[in-house]
């Protein structure tokens, strides 16, 4: 199941939670973004198995890196993870390719979970 992880996410508090979940897990950590620009870089540069996005990054949004993401015909699987649980946000998310959204605060059987499932 050695699947490779990109984590984006400004929080280094919340990229140590979900490392140290995935990790855990048997999940390879190749590489930690905080911010749009980094995520769309190394996206591209590392080809994850798994993206875990956030929506609110200091540059951008998580959904703006998606539309990247989708224009350039990245493979990764994309989970949203997010304080903002608008279903307007939310639908967007999976319109624009992530395959799962989480919202925060979460349990970290719910991030397993839903990186297993997909």
């Amino acid at each position: 199941m050695n699947k490779n992880v990109l984590i984006v996410d400004d929080s280094l508090y919340m990229r140590t939670i979900i490392r140290d979940a995935l990790q855990q897990n048997g999940y390879h950590i190749v590489g930690f973004a905080a911010n749009g620009e980094q995520a769309i870089d190394m996206a591209f540069e590392l080809k994850p198995d798994i993206i875990t996005l956030d929506n609110i990054l200091p540059d951008m949004i998580g959904t703006d890196v998606l539309k990247v993401y989708r224009e350039e015909g990245l493979r990764s699987k994309v989970v949203m993870i997010s304080a903002v649980g608008q279903e307007s946000v939310i639908q967007e998310g999976i319109a624009l390719g992530a395959k799962a959204y989480i919202i925060k605060p979460f349990t970290t059987e719910h991030l397993l979970e839903t990186v297993q499932a997909l």
